[in-house]
């Protein structure tokens, strides 16, 4: 784990791993950079830079949690490439990582190489985000990982045959044990950035995705995601024919990325970026 400085003086936490064609991994809402552990072992040929963003995992809270948003997440992606040398990268954006790669296609193309999204496009499914709403900024109520453990199969729509090690690790990876019991590995707060966003006017995302033009795509999407549905995930087809899309049996919102379906697409846009 390293860290850097971002431009309004948070220390922020990353990872960089490997040689080749810089990768960047940007991890959902409220995840981290452990959200690619799954995947890491199978890119072996490639610079593997997986950021905490701001109020997550090992990176510093802000003081302002209305500063938890995609632009300013945006800008502190660019401020880590500007820390590593890095005039441009390859990006995997799970979920809200989707959304800061289709903000920085619209705001800075010219420092990226080529786009994987991850169970995310430009419309967001309500019934996925009323499932995002009803976790988020709250502590789980398990005594134990080993009982949360046991419980997620039942909670997490769309998923199926997930051995119940896996279960575990995610446990493992997005929660801290204390005294008073399991906690969240973000600030809560987070919740209030979320809420504030909710309250405006939806805003029309089709132009960001239009964006990624002429760069390598592909998605990924969890053929039981209520985040990303089917329809908007073949309207995005519909628009960009040369994009790579998998869909991941048994996977809800969102596939772990180490599916066959899901490194085959990886491995063959990855060909298209180099």
């Amino acid at each position: 784990m390293r860290f850097f400085t971002t431009f309004d003086g948070l220390r922020l936490a990353f990872r960089d791993e490997g040689e080749g064609l810089a990768v960047l991994c940007l991890p959902g809402l409220t995840r981290d950079s452990t959200d690619f552990d799954y995947l890491a072992p199978h890119l072996r040929d490639v610079r593997l830079i997986r950021p905490d963003y701001r109020g997550r995992g090992a990176s510093q809270w802000a003081e302002d949690p209305m500063s938890y948003t995609v632009p300013v997440e945006a800008r502190d992606v660019l401020a880590l490439m500007d820390h590593l040398g890095l005039e441009r990268a390859a990006i995997i954006g799970t979920s809200r990582g989707g959304l800061i790669a289709m903000t920085l296609a619209a705001s800075a193309r010219e420092r990226l190489i080529g786009v994987c999204l991850n169970d995310i496009g430009p419309e967001i499914g309500r019934q996925g985000l009323e499932v995002i709403m009803g976790y988020l900024g709250r502590n789980p109520r398990f005594r134990t990982r080993a009982e949360m453990a046991e419980a997620l199969p039942g909670l997490m729509a769309g998923f199926r045959n997930v051995p119940h090690e896996r279960w575990l690790q995610e446990v493992e990876r997005h929660t801290a044990v204390t005294p008073q019991g399991l906690r969240i590995t973000y600030d809560p707060r987070l919740r209030e950035a979320v809420e504030a966003a909710g309250a405006q006017p939806a805003p029309d995302l089709w132009p960001l995705f239009d964006a990624l033009a002429g760069l390598p795509l592909a998605l990924i999407r969890g053929e039981g995601s209520t985040l990303l549905t089917r329809e908007t995930a073949e309207r995005m087809r519909a628009r960009r024919p040369d994009m790579i899309f998998a869909e991941v049996p048994d996977r809800g919102h969102v596939p772990f990325l180490d599916e066959p379906e899901s490194l085959a697409a990886i491995r063959a846009w990855l060909e298209k970026c180099r």
